[in-house]
């Protein structure tokens, strides 16, 4: 089970996305993403918050109707990915991460 980030620890974001919902995470979190699960987006904050305020499409997950997955173009057919869970309104982030192809799921907003 993904669980949230603290809400104890200051945040590092917290960005309105186009689907009425804000999406945030904490400096700490980010850490994690950016060491342990994807090094390569070191650095590339300002770019997640793009993703998730102005993506290219949006998409539900196919698994689970409270993930959402932001894809943003990065590059000729790769994309940024900010997968997202939304709970009692509250968004946070999961994870992030470049890939050359988009998952499968319910497209529910498209730029």
């Amino acid at each position: 089970m993904i669980e949230e980030p603290s809400s104890d620890e200051p945040l590092l974001f917290d960005v309105e996305t186009p689907l009425g919902f804000r999406v945030r995470t904490t400096a700490s979190y980010w850490e994690l993403i950016t060491t342990v699960k994807h090094p390569i987006m070191r650095g590339r904050e300002a770019d997640i918050q793009a993703v998730l305020s102005k993506p290219d499409e949006a998409r539900l997950s196919k698994t689970d109707p409270q993930v959402y997955l932001f894809y943003r173009a990065d590059g000729e057919k790769r994309w940024v990915c900010a997968v997202s869970r939304r709970l009692n309104g509250e968004g946070f982030l999961i994870t992030a991460y470049r890939t050359a192809a988009i998952k499968e799921g319910t497209v529910i907003w498209h730029r």
